[in-house]
């Protein structure tokens, strides 16, 4: 099939690809122009493991192309695939102007049949009201259809060549039969529903992931308090079939681009059929203030922070992106600067896009490895669980720090490896270990 794919952002990409790699003539467009020379170089502008070598060979190949130019590749298109951004207004609902843009280039061009699929996340009704728009504008045989993504950042290949099942919405079986053969392929489970029902569920998953994620915060919180272990609480829930392991990992919150904006979309779509959403508000609420209990155990630890030197390990939402979009360490950084807190930091690969999410302060200091970000700190915050950070020799912390501090907000590490290296340990959702080292020569304060 031939299929042109509208934006070339984080899910636009990583799907032309995948689209490509099973076969099919891709070409995505994309407005920006420093960015389409940079794709046809071979060049990610994105961090996702694997994903260098997908498009250097398909672009080899010469399954996959990249333009500025949309209306070159419309006419004789089978399918669009309309994967813009719908960031966040200021009230939580989605900003459709950029989906609206694509649509309405979309129908100045078509000329045969086409399906026009919209892949980006979008509020119920959304693909009815962009049907219309289309209808104004263009004579032109058209199907319009919802095919939500559900990748995650540092696994987006897998996710979508390895998927757990696709959803199709189609109003007409002609449109929903092409989509079902583009992606039988990839082995899973294919479920047909109707536009409102699509686009409900892509809403109604991340929703119920976040709510998994808060629920087990708020558990770890109560566990500190009564003495209990949340990672046993975590583990014993999960063997439960009915509850399942996944989303239980306490820590310090979600980030990203998809959860938090997400919810907040629902929490409006809800209200704008008057109806309140109260479990979600506090998913938002309680995922909103997780992330500053790192502070709290940093008062605890240290009581007055301002001149302090407390390092932070990993800037990301995640590890294995570059993504520090709603990041847990901005609120966190931004907090401790207010506090009069001096900041080394460290990250593998989003120092740079972290830069340009928190205003440049000369009490901030990026390092290019780890240990030179911990040395002589007062305190280590772990915010990001990347896998080099397990693999560090904790009792070299003892020997590089001021104060052998470590707050972990990802339980990346046990409360025996931090008893054994000699720290003063934070664990979420389990008790803080604290021991008297100042007979053995280490400062603690």
């Amino acid at each position: 099939m031939k299929i042109t794919v509208i934006g070339t952002g984080y899910v636009g990409l990583v799907s032309g690809v995948c689209y490509a790699e099973l076969g099919h003539d891709v070409t995505c467009v994309d407005n920006d122009t420093d960015k389409i020379v940079m794709l046809q170089n071979g060049r990610i502008p994105i961090y996702e493991p694997g994903l260098d070598v997908l498009v250097k060979k398909n672009l080899q190949n010469g399954r996959l192309t990249f333009s500025d130019r949309f209306n070159q590749y419309t006419t004789d298109g089978d399918i669009v695939i309309i994967a813009v951004g719908t960031p966040s207004l200021p009230n939580g609902e989605a900003d459709l102007r950029y989906i609206e843009q694509a649509v309405r280039e979309v129908a100045h061009n078509i000329k045969e049949y086409t399906i026009v699929v919209i892949k980006s996340t979008v509020p119920v009704g959304t693909n009815h009201k962009m049907m219309q728009i289309i209808k104004s504008i263009t004579s032109a045989d058209f199907d319009i259809a919802s095919v939500p993504e559900f990748l995650r950042e540092g696994t987006a290949i897998e996710d979508t060549l390895h998927p757990d099942r696709i959803v199709i919405g189609a109003e007409n079986k002609r449109a929903a039969d092409v989509l079902a053969k583009l992606h039988e392929p990839l082995g899973a489970p294919i479920i047909i529903t109707d536009l409102r029902s699509a686009e409900m569920i892509k809403y109604a998953s991340n929703a119920f992931l976040a709510t998994k994620i808060s629920f087990i915060n708020e558990i770890a919180n109560i566990c500190e308090k009564v003495g209990a272990n949340v990672k046993e609480v975590a583990q014993g829930m999960g063997l439960d079939h009915r509850i399942g392991q996944e989303f239980l990992k306490a820590g310090i919150g979600y980030g990203g681009s998809c959860f938090p904006k997400d919810t907040r979309a629902l929490i409006q779509i809800a209200g704008n059929a008057d109806y309140d959403f109260k479990l979600l508000k506090s998913v938002v609420e309680v995922n909103q203030m997780q992330r500053y209990s790192v502070i709290h155990k940093l008062h605890d630890a240290l009581g007055e922070l301002s001149g302090r030197r407390i390092a932070l390990w990993g800037l990301s939402f995640k590890p294995g992106t570059d993504d520090v979009r709603e990041s847990p360490a901005i609120d966190i950084a931004n907090e401790l600067l207010e506090l009069g807190a001096e900041l080394r930091v460290y990250d593998p690969v989003a120092s740079d896009n972290f830069r340009k999410h928190i205003q440049e302060n000369h009490h901030i200091t990026y390092f290019n490895n780890e240990w030179n970000a911990v040395a002589d700190s007062d305190a280590l915050c772990l915010l990001t669980d990347w896998e080099q950070f397990k693999q560090i020799k904790l009792s070299r912390l003892r020997e590089v720090m001021n104060s052998p501090i470590l707050i972990d907000g990802r339980n990346l590490y046990t409360i025996e490896e931090a008893v054994a290296a000699g720290l003063v340990y934070y664990p979420v959702g389990q008790q803080p270990v604290h021991r008297n080292l100042v007979n053995e020569g280490v400062k603690v304060v």
